[in-house]
């Protein structure tokens, strides 16, 4: 697969997202390192605290479907169904990969490829709290 289908498969898993108050709709696709794909989409809520992020919903999905080895995410996002601006994962999302991924699981955006140290080149992890 390339990263063109790789980010083609996002843009689509966004057609499904829950968008009714930003109406800024955003997927993701995460990729195991055994090739498992785990789809995700945001999903708002009136009550915005309560809104999740397409990447976090795939990592979840992923994570309580026993994967927790992850090789690259996709991420696509619009208000306009224009997707070939970057939608850079937030800090809430990338914390959460940060969790799971090492330094140099790759994020493929509209605009290339990049390396989660790319986005967050120092991050809280267990040795911060140990």
């Amino acid at each position: 697969m390339t990263n063109a289908d790789f980010f083609a498969m996002a843009v689509k898993s966004a057609e499904k997202a829950y968008a009714p108050y930003s109406h800024f709709k955003v997927g993701a696709v995460l990729l195991t390192k055994d090739g498992q794909i785990f789809t995700g989409c945001n999903i708002e809520n009136s009550s915005y605290s309560m809104t999740i992020c397409a990447e976090r919903t795939a990592v979840f999905k992923a994570v309580s479907s026993g994967f927790r080895d992850f090789k690259a995410i996709a991420v696509a996002g619009s208000s306009d169904g224009d997707f070939s601006k970057p939608c850079i994962p937030c800090g809430a999302c990338l914390q959460v990969l940060s969790e799971f991924c090492d330094d140099d699981f790759m994020i493929v955006l509209s605009d290339g490829v990049y390396k989660l140290s790319d986005f967050m080149p120092k991050k809280f992890s267990a040795e911060n709290i140990l």
